[in-house]
Parts: structure tokens; C-alpha cells; sequence
């Protein structure tokens, strides 16, 4: 048990036995009255997010989440096969866990698995990964009709929007959390 002044970004909270990590938080002392922790929170397992106000010094629930290194192998049906980094054990991470992580990840990666109980709760990517583009239509010079972007296909098979400059076979930098292209990559 911990109490609501120690909640910081990063925090896992167990509320109704379901668990909540904390995504921003704010102490707040009013003139007037009691001082609060004003917090929004995403439910680890299904993504929602919520506002949630307690009281300074109110007793909170957390609970131990183990973020360790892990390199990504291959995927196995539905699942994906992740080595620890430090004693090479292999785990098998179910597809609903993944999630969107899938659309930026080839084999060999690195990532880091959050551990809750012995079971994976959500996996974090780098902000930021370099992935070549396989298919793009040629951009026409004078096509402005999108606002200067197109679709191009990475390698993951995930689809992005990307400027008419870029063509197949380039390497871009995209951004993890949204899916954004963020750049060419020379090398």
C-alpha cells in the first residue's frame, strides 16, 4: 500500500482488481480546503482512460509490474516469441497483448515487456523505428489533392501516409505511438 502523494507517471495502480497506470498526474493545493491528486489513468488491459481525483495522503493499491528487456524472435500463429535479453528464456506473447506494436516490429527487435505476475500486461516499443517502405505508388508532381502525401506500405505490411518525395525502397523513420512518418533515413 502506498499513499496518493507517492503516484508519479509510470505508476501501477490495482483499483477493483483490474490494473491502471498512471499517465499524468497533478498535487493540487487550493487557498481553500484540502489538498488533492488529480490523475488520468489507462487501464493496461483494455486502453481506456480515465480522470480520477483522490484526497492527499489517501491510500492507494499498487502493484509490482516487472519491465524487463526482451528481443523479438518471430511470430508463431496468432502469438509472438520473445527472448529475455538477460537469461535467453522465450516467452510467448498472445496477439491481443501486442496490439498495435505489431504494425512496427521485425524480427531481432528490441522491446520491453511489462510483467504482472508472470504474465505480460503490455509491450513498449522504442518512440521511434526505421523501416523500409515496399511498395508506394510515384508521386505525380503536380498532385496536390492530399495535401503532398500518399500511402506507402512498410515492411511490416502496416500502411502509412508519407510525402510524394519518398518512393519504394526507402528507409523512414515512424513513430511508434501513432504511426506518423517522421522522416527519411539516409545511411
Amino acid at each position: 500500500m502506498a499513499t496518493s502523494n507517492d503516484i508519479k507517471n509510470g505508476t501501477v495502480l490495482k483499483i477493483d482488481g483490474q490494473l491502471w497506470t498512471i499517465t499524468e498526474f497533478q498535487h493540487v493545493k487550493p487557498g481553500k480546503g484540502g489538498a488533492f491528486v488529480r490523475t488520468k489513468m489507462r487501464n493496461v488491459l483494455s486502453g481506456k482512460v480515465v480522470d480520477r481525483t483522490y484526497n492527499a495522503g489517501a491510500k492507494v493499491e499498487t502493484a509490482t509490474v516487472d519491465r524487463r528487456d526482451y528481443q523479438y524472435l518471430y511470430q508463431d500463429g496468432a502469438d509472438y516469441v520473445f527472448m529475455d535479453t538477460a537469461d535467453y528464456d522465450q516467452i510467448t506473447v498472445p496477439a491481443t497483448v501486442v496490439g498495435d506494436a505489431a504494425n512496427f516490429m521485425l524480427e531481432n527487435q528490441q522491446a520491453v515487456i511489462a510483467m504482472h505476475d508472470g504474465s505480460p500486461l503490455y509491450i513498449e516499443l522504442p518512440p521511434s523505428v526505421v523501416l523500409e517502405i515496399t511498395y508506394s505508388e510515384p508521386g505525380l508532381q503536380g498532385d496536390r489533392s492530399s495535401a503532398g502525401t500518399k500511402p506507402a506500405t512498410l515492411e511490416t505490411g502496416y500502411e502509412i501516409q508519407v510525402p510524394l518525395f519518398v518512393e519504394q525502397g526507402t528507409k523512414v523513420k515512424v513513430d511508434t505511438r501513432t504511426g506518423d512518418y517522421l522522416g527519411r533515413v539516409t545511411e
